[in-house]
């Protein structure tokens, strides 16, 4: 999804600038559980409400938790910023710009970073809308710096329009999405678009980059099931509200089918499919109209976190019984069974 904002670049920064910050001990909650099916009773209590831990962003995305020292960091795409969270010490800004580092005036309406993903060595690794290139970032995770060597940026000596989404295999390759939403004009008709489609692309250890499907029209988050022989993506196109399943075959994805299709939804829930994850169990928790979904690994829909506002991504903690949301302005916390 996407929301349209002037950009006003700002130099790199690592401070305690606070923004609107809950206190600790206590949050304000939002939100409703409806369930399908009886199965999501072990998954959460269906009188859970979602804690707002953050607020007042332009529109929040792509979060991951970072274990080793306890903290969420997440993108505001059109802020072209990076945010940290921690229960102890709440919101600081943790890096500035994050997906545009040119020296002019960026044209694009989201030109920040968007999916953030921990590589096997703590790393930090980007999807980048307005340098249109997954990047590493060339820092520790505890003194980050805008600087960033690029994983790639290019399939067939063409640039991609802006990565949006990605996780690694065991292997440590890195599958990811490209959309246009980075762009101008944020469609196919972009004069700047170079590759005719939008891919889900697969980046082997050596950099070499090879196209795995090129028939979803806005391919956009993307994560592998337990065993990762299955790899979802999302569809965020309003025509085709789709999620996505493919067998993973060495190389290739195969046997693509529609996982769970959400056309008929009440049109007055705002969001279309965006980012998910995958717990160890196989449950997905998938972002798209009308909040966060849950569905089992076959595709059966369990439940909805149902919120007020287009939801953009979601990521679990290592215990998988805390779900993180980035949900437009807001960032919110979901606790879950285990």
């Amino acid at each position: 999804m996407l929301k349209y904002y002037t950009l006003l670049l700002i130099p790199v920064l690592f401070s305690c600038n606070q923004k609107t910050e809950q206190p600790a001990e206590k949050y304000k909650t939002i939100g409703t559980i409806i369930q399908y099916d009886t199965a999501l009773n072990s998954i959460i209590d269906t009188t859970t409400k979602a804690e707002i831990i953050a607020e007042g962003f332009k529109w929040s995305e792509g979060p991951v938790w970072v274990e080793k020292t306890q903290r969420l960091l997440f993108s505001d795409v059109p802020a072209n910023t990076i945010y940290q969270w921690t229960a102890t010490s709440g919101l600081v800004t943790y890096l500035q710009p994050s997906g545009y580092t040119g020296t002019t005036p960026s044209r694009c309406k989201e030109p920040g970073s968007n999916g953030l993903i921990l590589n096997a060595d703590t790393q930090l690794v980007l999807c980048q809308h307005g340098n249109r290139q997954v990047a590493v970032m060339d820092a520790a995770l505890d003194k980050p710096v805008a600087k960033f060597t690029a994983i790639a940026s290019s399939y067939k000596g063409k640039r991609f329009s802006s990565p949006n989404d990605g996780a690694f295999d065991s292997n440590g390759e890195l599958y990811f999405t490209d959309p246009p939403y980075g762009l101008f004009t944020q469609d196919d008709k972009d004069s700047a678009k170079e590759i005719p489609f939008n891919g889900v692309y697969k980046i082997k250890k050596d950099g070499t980059v090879l196209l795995q499907v090129d028939s979803i029209s806005r391919p956009n988050g993307i994560a592998f099931f337990p065993g990762q022989k299955r790899l979802l993506v999302s569809s965020s196109d309003p025509a085709k509200p789709n999620w996505y399943v493919f067998d993973v075959m060495g190389d290739s994805l195969a046997n693509g089918k529609i996982f769970y299709h959400a056309a008929g939804y009440d049109t007055a829930w705002k969001g279309l499919p965006d980012g998910l994850k995958i717990n160890k169990q196989g449950v997905v928790f998938a972002t798209g109209p009308g909040g966060v979904y849950f569905f089992s690994s076959d595709g059966k829909k369990l439940g909805l976190l149902h919120l007020p506002d287009a939801t953009s991504n979601c990521a679990l903690s290592p215990d998988e019984k805390t779900l993180y949301i980035t949900n437009n302005n807001y960032v919110l916390r979901l606790m879950l069974k285990k």
